[in-house]
């Protein structure tokens, strides 16, 4: 190992000559790239912060959102409850109360869902997109 470390200093000693030994405007050139190369690296990780940004604030709507769905869905459960409480009639009028009201909490719960994946669906093709306008500019 420090065989193979003495020999890749000993390349980098030959790469730091030849630099040193190089006409001045080649250095120059050299210097320019290497700025080049840097700003190019330093505007993909403004870009990617950005995206990066974007997509946590996006994340935590979601995760508000689905908060506030599951609140919701619980509100619903208990006024469920209650309503069942006080309701203490014919037991086969229960039962479809019942069944539709679970129906109900049951169709909530996957247009919630399907509108959260869809709108992940959505952000993740932006965020494609977005990547894709990076790589071109």
């Amino acid at each position: 190992e420090v065989q193979n470390l003495n020999q890749q200093l000993e390349e980098k000693n030959g790469e730091i000559q030849q630099m040193i030994n190089q006409p001045p405007y080649e250095k120059e050139r050299e210097i320019l790239r290497l700025q080049k190369t840097l700003a190019e690296r330093e505007k993909a990780q403004a870009t990617s912060d950005v995206l990066c940004r974007s997509l946590t604030d996006e994340t935590h709507q979601l995760q508000r959102k689905l908060a506030s769905t599951a609140e919701m869905c619980q509100h619903l459960a208990k006024c469920l409850e209650e309503k069942q409480r006080k309701e203490k009639g014919n037991s086969d009028d229960q039962i479809p109360t019942e069944r539709s009201n679970q129906v109900f909490l049951t169709a909530t719960l996957l247009d919630n869902e399907t509108s959260l994946q869809s709108l992940i669906c959505n952000l993740q093709e932006e965020n494609r997109m977005l990547k894709q306008k990076v790589a071109h500019v």
